[in-house]
């Protein structure tokens, strides 16, 4: 069986039904104002791979391979975690430090050497161990997540740190992060798939892809039929103490991966592909809600002018990000240009293709704003019977029930699901960061869909640096690695869930037209910083 797992008539198989399925959808058009949930390809886990993987790293510690014990059991079944021992043994040590790490139903790959560790153990090392020894230098981990559809995970590497690494200009240390899938979203995506083989790694991952894309260099490659993802974010541009530049990271992430090591994960029951269908809307009509098409932006507001990128899909099914209706999509940057009605008003208007210097995948010149602006409604005038309002305290509630990644410092909050369904992130900006600390809101909190996690602010790089609303963006996880999606129409869905009526599509019907992606931010849009959550210009 070739390295990814998979044989190449399986593959065959596999392309030739996405065709069909892609045709089949061509070929029946949705009405206007139809939406579709999207598709995904479940991955088929080679376990016994991973486990002669784990053999080979264990037995290169003689002392320690005796404690593990690779016989499967044949009077379990084969989900039963005691079929494979050496695993239920190595996630026992793996727990310490990445927990929850046997809820991944993929082999998790991460910089830990966990024979080394325990061989060190073995010859009496203190406790705790300075745990960056046994992770090729990487700080312990800054964020791990497993769950039914696969892990990610968040390392951090300080500047000057690791033998043999060249001197870097950038000051601050450098994020990784990784995340292996069981689960991938089917896109119409004219750049996924592509990249350069990286020549001194080929020996260990044969189908390595290396690429830059949406502000991040990846690096992408199938082991054990499973997509893993490394990435780091970074600009394509010369170094600077504030900026990283995306060939300063090559050597971060390449140290990275020749550090990855079978660090747990447990054999579940396999995933199910999800077919595309058309999703139920309210039949009650709303009396007053109204929506403009997606990709129907304000005239010459995109890159260099051109126009938006419509996309019918509603990425997932979730609760409305504000607390209460009414609340607005509108433009916060090119609000003015809009003549059709105020910033607090309907109908709803697509902002995610308007210019900004983010590479963004659908839009035109391969630049957009990465998601869309929601302004909450004006208070009233007070009146008799009339609740308190206050502009300042308009609630932000979570989409779904999920895991905060954030760090104390991001002016983002991202919450992930990992389901047996979805692997998506949902990203929240403008809201106050010390407010967001101050309320637990940072990596690995765990949110109910509904639940109250800030309010609308006004948040960027200091108090007052924009207006108040709020950004909002999605992003799902491809071959590719995470890539942003235009959450438009998700968001039109959930505001009719939430309003329990269904909207009016008003204004021209918009052609569907393929996308000319960018692969790297040319120099004359390039802002002083561009870490999630924290970005030169308004988002």
């Amino acid at each position: 069986m070739p390295p990814g797992g998979e044989t190449v008539v399986g593959k065959h198989f596999r392309f030739v039904s996405h065709l069909l399925a892609l045709l089949s959808f061509i070929a029946t058009p949705l009405a206007a104002d139809e939406f579709r949930s999207p598709s995904l390809t479940a991955l088929r886990v080679d376990w016994r791979a991973a486990l002669d993987q784990l053999r080979t790293e264990i037995n290169s510690r003689p002392r320690i391979a005796g404690d593990f014990i690779f016989v499967p059991r044949r009077s379990v079944s084969r989900y039963d975690p005691r079929a494979m021992p050496a695993l239920v043994q190595l996630n026992a040590v793996s727990s310490q430090f990445f927990s929850g790490i046997a809820r991944s139903p993929v082999p998790v790959l991460l910089p830990f050497d966990a024979a080394a560790y325990l061989e060190a153990q073995r010859n009496g090392a203190p406790a705790p161990p300075a745990l960056s020894r046994y992770q090729a230098d990487f700080n312990p981990v800054d964020m791990f997540d497993a769950g039914p559809a696969g892990y990610s995970a968040t390392f951090s590497l300080e500047p000057g740190a690791g033998d043999g690494m060249p001197s870097r200009v950038f000051t601050r240390p450098v994020e990784v992060q990784i995340t292996g899938s069981a689960l991938v979203y089917d896109i119409a995506d004219p750049l996924g798939g592509k990249g350069e083989p990286v020549k001194p790694l080929a020996t260990t991952y044969p189908d390595l892809r290396k690429f830059i894309r949406e502000g991040y260099v990846r690096y992408a490659f199938t082991r054990f039929g499973v997509v893993y993802v490394v990435s780091v974010q970074c600009l394509d541009s010369v170094a600077k103490p504030r900026r990283l530049a995306c060939k300063e990271a090559y050597p971060v992430v390449e140290r990275f991966l020749k550090a990855l090591r079978v660090a747990g994960g447990q054999r579940m029951r396999p995933l199910m592909d999800i077919a595309s269908n058309v999703i139920d809307r309210p039949t009650a009509r709303s009396p007053d809600f109204s929506y403009r098409p997606s990709g129907d932006i304000i005239p010459n507001t995109g890159y260099r002018k051109q126009g938006g990128h419509p996309d019918a899909m509603a990425y997932a099914q979730i609760r409305f990000p504000l607390e209460k209706a009414p609340a607005f999509v509108r433009s916060q940057s090119y609000g003015k240009r809009d003549k059709s009605d105020g910033p607090t008003s309907y109908p709803w208007r697509d902002n995610f293709c308007e210019s900004r210097s983010f590479e963004v995948w659908q839009c035109a010149g391969g630049y957009g704003h990465q998601g869309e602006d929601i302004r909450a409604a004006a208070c009233p005038p007070p009146g008799e019977g009339r609740e308190p309002c206050d502009p300042k305290q308009r609630g932000v509630v979570a989409v779904r029930d999920a895991i905060v990644i954030r760090a104390t410092k991001d002016q983002a909050a991202t919450l992930q699901v990992n389901s047996r369904t979805e692997h998506i992130r949902f990203r929240y900006m403008h809201m106050n960061p010390h407010a967001m600390n101050a309320d637990g809101l940072v990596n690995g909190r765990l949110v109910t869909e509904g639940e109250k996690i800030g309010v609308v602010s006004n948040y960027l790089d200091r108090p007052a640096g924009t207006s108040l609303h709020l950004h909002f963006d999605v992003q799902v996880f491809t071959r590719d690695g995470w890539i942003w999606v235009n959450p438009y129409v998700t968001l039109v869905s959930s505001y009719e869930r939430l309003i329990r009526a269904r909207g009016r599509e008003v204004g021209p019907e918009i052609a569907v037209t393929a996308q000319p992606v960018a692969h790297a931010l040319p120099d004359d849009v390039i802002k002083p910083d561009l870490r999630e959550g924290s970005s030169g210009e308004d988002n």
